[in-house]
């Protein structure tokens, strides 16, 4: 069930598997495969919460490797179908989370700092479960002060509650629990109800405005 493609965690896209050859073909170890991947995903593909949520394509793997581009759930959505493809059993997990060092704009747009269905990975080393979020690349989190999230396929990986200056940063507030696709068509409905203005302005931006908000 978690190495097989789906919809959105589409594994057997060309795309995707040239990605994960290149990336971890040549680690004979799992676990280094996995860290690998996690890398090329949270440094190689560009954070932004700017996105076209009501197409589809936001939340599907091949589609944001080429746009080189994604929100949370789309880069999550991603490193999964790569870790399939790489023969890694990985499944997506979703939680609610409040991120106090959001942008003044993206709170402004979102009407609050609570982000709903967060994604993030878990993916299956060693006979454990281990939580990997690939979400925010290292220049972001350089302009935000905050350190990026590490992975070594043995420890989870998710959001520090505390930035480097002792700031709060990510809390998180309800766990939806695991998927093995993203349930796409109930995001695009909480999105559309409890972020329309975040939906109807993210298309239109560009893919580094966040990171120009953020510095």
């Amino acid at each position: 069930m978690w190495l097989s493609p789906t919809p959105f965690v589409d594994s057997d896209a060309p795309g995707v598997v040239a990605f994960a050859r290149t990336v971890g073909g040549g680690e004979t170890d799992p676990v280094r495969r996995a860290v690998a991947l996690y890398y090329a995903v949270r440094d190689g593909i560009t954070y932004t919460p700017y996105c076209d949520y009501r197409s589809l394509d936001t939340y599907r793997a091949s589609a944001v490797l080429a746009k080189g581009a994604g929100f949370c759930v789309g880069k999550a959505a991603l490193l999964a179908a790569a870790a399939r493809a790489a023969d890694v059993p990985a499944r997506l997990r979703f939680a609610d989370v409040r991120n106090h060092l959001c942008t003044p704009r993206l709170r402004e747009l979102v009407g609050g700092d609570v982000f709903y269905h967060h994604g993030y990975v878990e993916v299956e080393l060693d006979g454990r479960w281990v939580k990997a979020t690939p979400a925010f690349d290292k220049t972001l989190c350089d302009r935000f002060g905050v350190l990026p999230l590490e992975f070594d396929g043995r420890a989870d990986s998710i959001f520090q509650p505390y930035d480097r200056a002792g700031r709060r940063h990510m809390e998180y507030l309800h766990d939806h629990g695991v998927h093995a696709d993203v349930p796409a068509a109930q995001i695009v409905t909480i999105f559309a109800r409890e972020y329309p203005r975040l939906v109807e302005r993210g298309a239109r931006e560009p893919v580094t405005r966040f990171r120009e908000e953020a510095s």
